[in-house]
């Protein structure tokens, strides 16, 4: 760091004052020496100068009392200004102007001759060389110790110092922003995947539902559709599920099913397919799952030779215009047909009562009673039974034999006087048109020697309630119950 240097003579420094050199002013080490050097000749060349002007003598220098010295007015030269360092200047250098005398100047001076200074003069110049040297040395130690460029790196340290905490701060910041960009990035992909995932899975879970839901409504309709008589639900469940309104019927088939389930013990029921043959499938499929034996009439005879007896035996030429269900007329085929379907009935019969335990016996009626080909047969088997015991109580009628009242009843119709009319009218229409009527009933359970008792919910209240066919059926008949809400549907109860 360099110091502004001033000419000798143009200070304006007061008094006892002191030189402090702003931090603007800049001059050389180096350059403050030689000069201090160039002043110091010139100091020792003065008083050549001053022989040629006649001077007065100076006094002799005497010695300074103890005490502060005292300071002038006019600037001093830079060599007898103290160079210090200052704390707080930048630099740390500051000049101390003190004052000194001037040396005396010779009284008489010979040309090339040197002039003579007293000895107290001698002595003082010595002093002051001694001092000079001193200062110089002074310096140059300063100036090898505070040289000006380790005064210019401090700041420069101090800047890369900056710098460099600057730069790992920019970095880190860098780092953890590209950081938080890549994670907000990897997490909006991550969200944005997973968002797509649970999308495709919830379409894919839609579309499997439907296609389930499909499928199990294909299976229900292939399987549980030819399931004619479906599995046991709570009755009371099942009234709540059928009659929800409060017209007065449903509040007397309510009453009804409640007069069932607390007084008559039914805890469940049995839905029946609804068609033209349910009547024929209520009575038939309780027959197979309680295991009843053949009827006593049945023993005695070979059902299965029936429809040749009829045509051969009794002239019954009319058997072929038997009809079989929703078909129609089928000419001279009819006695084969009528013969397999009776020969099926009888096996099927045979199988179910020589089985003993029950729940066998229950899953061979879903079997049986889901295949609709076996039932049609079945029922159509059922009828020409009902048609036999028909033409047989006739051929007894005419020989004047007691025969049941429900048969005096029946042929008592126009439109079953004879077994002709009979059948035409009233047999044939049978799984076709229309149902079972009450008279029909009544020669069911005659021909099949079981007591079917049937309660007629939308008669309650009334003595058409509870209803059997026959009713002067014999004690040993096995009885069979049925529950209509029309007289023409028919459920199977269950106690």
């Amino acid at each position: 760091m360099g110091l502004r240097y001033k000419a000798p003579g143009r200070s304006r420094i007061p008094p006892g004052g002191t030189a402090r050199i702003v931090p603007e002013t800049r001059v050389c080490i180096p350059a403050v020496a030689s000069r201090i050097l160039a002043d110091t000749q010139r100091l020792s060349a003065a008083p050549a100068r001053e022989s040629r002007k006649a001077r007065r003598p100076r006094p002799l220098p005497q010695s300074r009392p103890p005490g502060p010295r005292p300071r002038t007015r006019r600037g001093l030269p830079l060599a007898l200004r103290r160079v210090r360092r200052t704390p707080g200047v930048p630099g740390g250098v500051s000049a101390e102007c003190v004052p000194r005398p001037a040396p005396p100047a010779p009284t008489s001076l010979r040309p090339g001759s040197e002039p003579r200074a007293p000895a107290g003069g001698r002595r003082v110049r010595q002093t002051q060389r001694a001092r000079l040297r001193a200062r110089r040395q002074r310096a140059a130690g300063m100036a090898a110790r505070k040289s000006p460029a380790p005064e210019r790196e401090r700041p420069r340290n101090h800047a890369s110092g900056n710098d460099q905490v600057h730069s790992w701060t920019l970095v880190t910041s860098q780092a953890l922003d590209t950081a938080w960009r890549v994670v907000k990035g990897l997490v909006t992909l991550a969200v944005s995947l997973l968002a797509a995932i649970l999308s495709y899975f919830r379409r894919l879970h839609m579309h499997l539902g439907h296609r389930l839901k499909w499928w199990i409504g294909y299976l229900q309709r292939r399987f549980k559709r030819n399931l004619s008589v479906e599995a046991e639900v709570d009755l009371l469940s099942y009234c709540a599920r059928e009659w929800k309104g409060d017209t007065p019927h449903a509040k007397l088939m309510r009453k009804a099913y409640e007069e069932l389930f607390w007084r008559r013990h039914i805890k469940c029921v049995r839905q029946v397919r609804r068609d033209n043959y349910d009547a024929l499938r209520s009575v038939l499929f309780q027959i197979f799952s309680r295991g009843l034996a053949f009827p006593s009439w049945m023993k005695e005879k070979d059902i299965v030779k029936l429809p040749e007896k009829l045509l051969f035996s009794q002239g019954c030429n009319w058997i072929q215009q038997y009809s079989f269900g929703p078909e129609k007329y089928t000419g001279s085929n009819v006695f084969g047909k009528l013969r397999k379907c009776v020969e099926l009935l009888k096996t099927q019969w045979t199988e179910f009562s020589g089985i003993k335990d029950y729940h066998k016996r229950g899953s061979m009626c879903n079997i049986l009673f889901s295949d609709a080909l076996l039932e049609c047969k079945l029922y159509e088997a059922l009828k020409f039974i009902m048609l036999y015991q028909v033409t047989e109580v006739y051929e007894q009628m005419k020989t004047k034999k007691v025969i049941p009242s429900l048969f005096r009843l029946l042929f008592t119709r126009e439109t079953s006087s004879d077994p002709l009319s009979f059948m035409m009218n009233h047999l044939n229409s049978v799984g076709d048109t229309c149902g079972l009527e009450q008279i029909d009933m009544f020669i069911l359970g005659y021909s099949l020697e079981v007591k079917i008792k049937v309660f007629r919910l939308f008669k309650f209240n009334s003595r058409d309630f509870e209803v059997c066919y026959p009713e002067e059926s014999l004690r040993e008949w096995p009885e069979i119950s049925l529950l209509t809400e029309n007289d023409r549907h028919y459920h199977i109860p269950v106690f």
